[in-house]
């Protein structure tokens, strides 16, 4: 028997373009980004990973405190495809996974669960939709797991999307925050 859908939230990125340390920039509650990322994911998915450059950083505290397994990502430098694949090989047994990350603090707990229950009725990818933008989190079945592992640069998952396109499904929704990627400090002004 497989574990439940688990989420894997990406904070191993080095946030560039911020010009601080992103994902512990408080937000205006004072609630530090990847913090308030965590929480919704933890609100909505029963199992929870949080994959991070170095598993001894404040950021792997803040994410542990808040309940997420955390698991280091020794090639973060080489992009978000091997968080993911860090993500999913820490957790092999899932029945799915829903990939969020940790600059985008504003997705509402109820798309996050749409994602799941999705993924729990046989969905094969799926995730939201805003205004014809394809938004996060990301839903992948099980079958996908030996794909994800074998991730690697910053591409992410597109090519596992892309190859896919004709099983993926889309949820419509209202909700902006699916598509607001906190990027620099202007960014936060679309919050």
């Amino acid at each position: 028997m497989s574990a439940p859908v688990t989420g894997i939230l990406l904070a191993a990125g080095q946030g560039t373009r911020f010009g601080a340390d992103k994902l512990l920039h408080p937000l205006a509650d004072g609630t530090p980004m990847a913090v308030a990322a965590a929480r919704r994911l933890g609100a909505a998915v029963p199992r929870n990973i949080a994959v991070v450059a170095d598993a001894e950083s404040a950021l792997a505290r803040q994410l542990s405190q808040a309940g997420l397994l955390i698991i280091p990502n020794p090639c973060a430098l080489e992009g978000m495809g091997t968080s993911i694949a860090c993500g999913v090989a820490a957790s092999p047994d899932a029945a799915g996974w829903v990939i969020a990350l940790a600059d985008m603090p504003c997705i509402p707990e109820a798309v996050i669960k749409a994602v799941v229950a999705g993924l729990e009725r046989g969905a094969d990818i799926i995730a939201p939709v805003y205004r014809g933008r394809r938004g996060h989190p990301v839903g992948f079945s099980a079958r996908h797991g030996p794909a994800l592992m074998r991730l690697g640069s910053d591409t992410g998952a597109r090519g596992i999307i892309a190859a896919h396109a004709d099983s993926l499904t889309l949820i419509e929704t209202n909700e902006a925050g699916v598509v607001i990627d906190i990027d620099n400090p202007a960014s936060l002004g679309e919050m």
